[in-house]
């Protein structure tokens, strides 16, 4: 097939038919609602389900080990974006893509419905791993392509793309977190058919609302790059094989090491993307000097993340070990919680962006918005310490503090995120632009991979220390941030 121009795209596609927009994007939103559904009803119950006991329905995984496996997981996911942009691009397509993880992501969960052991466990999760790597990059960049050049719908488009996202996010802990109650595989089950109705929105509107967007691949692998590419693939597969068996049986292959080599991996990664872009002969002097200003954004946004991601770690086991579950006559399951962040995001976003608007040239630089994001990370987790500082660590505290604490976090990832996104495009080098934007996401699986070490310092008796190390450290950095920020400008280059 010739390659498509962008215009042969958009001519395949009815312009008209949901909310004033392409009707692709009907087909692209229950798409995302269903797999973000799928997604973070299972994330919200993974974690007990692997510390519970087995009697009551869980794997009876150590506390440590559990809190360390979920947070290498959340790493995996966004490392596995890179691959699956890279297989759109280079071999399949966005289209299939889609459907290919999405298919993936629906036997994962199925596999964690069955009630089984930690093999059955570790291959539900690697096929959950590799199917949002495939699923979700591709699904956010169809959106781009459905819309004409120039069309001043795209960022109205993108905002009605992110509120399926965070509707899926919202309801599907409410609902897996009261059915986990009666069982965790019930509650993956549903999970699953989340996937699953996914799947069934996107085969059966695809062809009729999204005509050719996502159908073409890119840059095709030559046939010569084909016969290397499966080479290499086959040669890598083997020699890991060997080495986990060989490691295996010499008792070396344990959760700890594996969970500290995803650990490094995590800074390598990022790491050798820098180096690349800063050294290439593509990359302009300007380029260059915008790559170093984007450095300690990114170190930034690792050390954010990596408190905000807690969410599904240290606070879900705050939510379950340390709240009150039984508030104003209401049984409260402590997956709950993380139904909260899509909610704040959803009501705090057109504040956000009515508050930059508003500020205009007054607004914060982009270094100084970052601090912000710091600052308030910090924030939160001082706030979740005072409960045990000011009753004990023995008495179970009100939810409204972990409320309280979610919330202001929230505020800094709408001061970091979309800002983040932003700021990506702008100080990327042309010929690294889509790169670039992996490496954006790649400082979320940095902050997990660093978070599967930190978590193993926390218990009942570390409580307030723990919150309060962590949290002292993002407000200082935070600070510092905010003092450097004119040098930071400087190396900017224009950009603001």
């Amino acid at each position: 097939m010739s390659k498509l121009s962008k215009q042969q795209i958009v001519d395949s596609i009815p312009q008209k038919g949901f909310f004033g927009h392409p009707k692709g994007l009907m087909t692209l939103f229950f798409t995302e609602f269903w797999e973000r559904f799928s997604y973070y009803g299972m994330r919200a119950i993974l974690v007990f389900y692997m510390y519970y006991e087995v009697s009551k329905g869980g794997l009876g995984i150590d506390e440590k080990t559990a809190l360390s496996i979920m947070s290498i997981y959340g790493a995996l996911v966004y490392m596995s974006g890179i691959i699956g942009g890279w297989l759109a691009d280079r071999v399949f397509g966005m289209s299939r893509a889609i459907f290919y993880g999405g298919v993936l992501i629906m036997l994962g969960h199925i596999a964690l419905a069955i009630p089984g052991n930690l093999t059955m466990f570790f291959t539900s999760m690697a096929l959950i791993v590799i199917g949002t790597g495939l699923l979700k990059p591709n699904v956010s960049s169809i959106v781009g392509e459905i819309y004409p050049e120039n069309d001043n719908r795209l960022d109205a488009g993108f905002s009605i793309f992110y509120m399926g996202i965070n509707l899926g996010a919202f309801l599907s802990p409410l609902i897996v977190g009261e059915v986990m109650k009666t069982s965790f595989h019930l509650g993956f089950g549903i999970a699953a058919v989340g996937m699953f109705l996914g799947l069934v929105v996107f085969v059966l509107t695809k062809k009729k609302n999204l005509g050719l967007a996502g159908m073409q691949v890119p840059n095709p692998l030559t046939t010569a790059e084909r016969k290397k590419t499966f080479t290499t693939f086959v040669v890598v597969a083997v020699v890991l094989t060997v080495f986990a068996v060989i490691a295996s049986m010499n008792g070396f292959l344990t959760i700890a090491t594996f969970v500290a080599f995803v650990g490094v991996l995590g800074f390598l990664i990022p790491t050798a993307y820098f180096i690349v872009m800063y050294k290439s002969p593509k990359t302009t002097e300007v380029e260059r000097s915008r790559v170093l200003a984007y450095i300690p954004l990114f170190l930034a946004s690792v050390m954010f993340w990596a408190i905000a991601e807690q969410g599904s770690t240290i606070l879900a086991l705050y939510a379950d070990k340390r709240t009150q579950l039984h508030y104003f006559g209401f049984d409260i399951s402590p997956a709950w919680f993380q139904s909260l962040p899509a909610l704040f995001i959803v009501l705090l976003a057109p504040v956000a962006a009515w508050l930059w608007v508003k500020l205009g040239d007054r607004q914060p630089s982009i270094p100084q918005k970052f601090s912000l994001a710091l600052l308030f990370a910090g924030l939160s987790f001082i706030v979740i310490l005072l409960p045990g500082y000011l009753g004990g660590t023995e008495t179970l505290v009100n939810p409204l503090w972990l409320v309280l604490s979610i919330l202001i976090v929230m505020i800094g990832e709408l001061c970091l995120s979309p800002v983040g996104l932003s700021a990506t495009t702008k100080l990327a080098p042309a010929a690294f632009s889509s790169q670039t934007m992996s490496l954006w996401f790649l400082s979320n699986a940095a902050a997990q991979a660093l978070n599967a070490q930190i978590v193993k310092f926390y218990s009942v008796d570390t409580e307030m220390m723990y919150f309060g190390i962590i949290g002292g450290l993002a407000i200082l950095l935070g600070i510092i941030l905010f003092l450097i920020s004119p040098m930071i400008q400087g190396y900017m280059k224009g950009v603001r």
